[in-house]
């Protein structure tokens, strides 16, 4: 490999291990625990809040500018905690250019990925355990998109729809 080529790869495997993670009080705890253990593995994780935990705080204050920052590429995956999980996928949604989606199994963690071109992970963070959860982030954080035809063909059709609304 040519030492430019190599840089090159180094440059796209430094922003893809550059990731975003907010939460609130329900996901709290677990947003600690993750950032912790992804910062062991090598991740770059920014933290979109909460900084502390406040039981009034809302998820929408937290996820949305996680979900603006996928969007813009200032990381390259999102995971977004609230209690259930429900809140921080509907939040997440509502950001022009982002697919999220609420995870409870490996195989969505990465298929989702694969398949639909997820890029933000939600998760509840009073429903999922820590070990599943680490299990979850990696299996969505490992994964690649396909681009294939088909899997183009339904995104397209997705941001059609998209397009329509935003009219």
């Amino acid at each position: 490999m040519e030492p430019s080529q190599r840089i090159e790869r180094e440059s796209i495997e430094s922003k893809e291990r550059r990731i975003g993670i907010a939460a609130d009080h329900g996901g709290f705890k677990l947003k600690i625990q993750l950032t912790l253990a992804l910062k062991n593995r090598g991740y770059e994780v920014i933290d979109f809040g909460a900084h502390e935990l406040e039981p009034a705080d809302d998820y929408p204050d937290f996820v949305i500018p996680l979900a603006k920052a996928v969007k813009r590429k200032d990381v390259s995956r999102g995971l977004a905690i609230c209690g259930s999980g429900v809140g921080a996928c509907v939040a997440a949604n509502k950001v022009l250019g982002v697919q999220a989606a609420l995870i409870t199994d490996s195989f969505s963690a990465h298929q989702g990925v694969e398949d639909d071109d997820m890029n933000v992970m939600c998760l509840g963070g009073q429903i999922t355990g820590y070990n599943l959860a680490l299990e979850l982030a990696l299996a969505f954080l490992n994964a690649r998109f396909k681009g294939e035809e088909r899997f183009i063909r339904r995104l397209g059709k997705v941001a059609a729809l998209e397009k329509e609304n935003n009219h």
